[in-house]
């Protein structure tokens, strides 16, 4: 079985330079990097929250995500500058591709009523973005184990300069959008 990288050279590039008629290879837009992020609201009531998103993250990533912090104050919400308020991931390279493919081919499909993702998420320069509601979907996360249910969001970054080229891209890479 062929990874999602080396789809990406045999499938993806020839039909986005067909499609778009490109000159060079190097206009190919290509997936740059995916941003998993984990936005805690619980952290001040409960401090162990942020341990047990941070053990999620890095089983369902592989890699040791980072703690973000607060930019600034905010009374209504009992927030002050520097607290901890989630963490989060940037995959590039093989764990990108390797996420990409484990997020399309045996995450989303477990997700209860799962009819496609929204084609209204892009940013307008090629980059889409998704919110998960439950951390279960994953394969590596065990029922027993988990504290409390958590969403996150994850973000696609792409080189692609329009939103329509960043669509072909992720559609020609296995992302299941609504038909």
């Amino acid at each position: 079985m062929e990874t999602l990288k080396e789809q990406y050279q045999k499938e993806v590039v020839p039909a986005l330079m067909k499609k778009f008629n490109y000159k060079s290879v190097m206009q190919v837009p290509k997936l740059e990097k995916i941003v998993i992020n984990i936005g805690l609201g619980d952290v001040k009531d409960n401090p162990k929250s942020l341990d047990n998103a941070v053990n999620d993250l890095t089983s369902i990533t592989g890699q040791k995500p980072i703690i973000t912090k607060a930019r600034k104050s905010i009374a209504a919400f009992k927030l002050r500058e520097g607290v901890n308020v989630g963490c989060k991931v940037t995959l590039r390279s093989g764990k990108m591709y390797d996420f990409a493919n484990k997020l399309f081919n045996l995450a989303l499909p477990r997700v209860r009523d799962f009819r496609g993702l929204s084609k209204n998420s892009f940013d307008g320069k090629g980059n889409y973005s998704l919110g998960i509601k439950e951390q279960l979907i994953f394969p590596e996360i065990e029922y027993d184990k988990i504290d409390k249910i958590r969403g996150m969001d994850i973000i696609f970054v792409t080189t692609a300069k329009s939103d329509e080229e960043a669509k072909e891209l992720l559609t020609l890479l296995g992302m299941p959008f609504k038909a």
